[in-house]
């Protein structure tokens, strides 16, 4: 059994950010459970493009209000408590943070947590990963 406690990981080498989102890595590929989960806050005003070829990921909104925009559609989602989006077609995607987004996220494959976004907005695949 794993038992983690996001406040003990704020602070570790599982929280990854940069000036408009934290990420905090719960779950990672060598916990080994098929999937990585992490809980990621995206700062209020933000704007982020993100377009992951290589993973599939699911996202629920635990808190905050914004929006999602499947970039090859155009069509615009609501995101506020309670809303899942999952990109099951690896679609490239725009989310604005209206408030603090306060999300879990899962990734197949799992991310090892050395990842970072390409300029693309992916990350690269699990045999090139870091």
């Amino acid at each position: 059994m794993i038992v983690r406690d996001e406040n003990q990981l704020k602070n570790s080498d599982r929280a990854v950010s940069d000036a408009e989102w934290t990420s905090v890595r719960m779950l990672l590929a060598d916990d080994q459970m098929g999937f990585s989960f992490h809980i990621t806050y995206l700062k209020a005003g933000s704007e982020h493009t993100f377009h992951y070829k290589n993973h599939f990921e699911s996202v629920y909104c635990i808190s905050g209000k914004g929006s999602i925009t499947d970039l090859g559609t155009g069509e615009t989602h609501e995101i506020k408590p309670g809303v899942m989006y999952a990109l099951d077609q690896h679609d490239k995607h725009t989310v604005r943070a209206e408030e603090e987004l306060v999300m879990a996220c899962c990734f197949n494959p799992p991310v090892t947590g050395k990842e970072v976004h390409r300029e693309d907005g992916s990350y690269a695949a699990p045999d090139e990963a870091a």
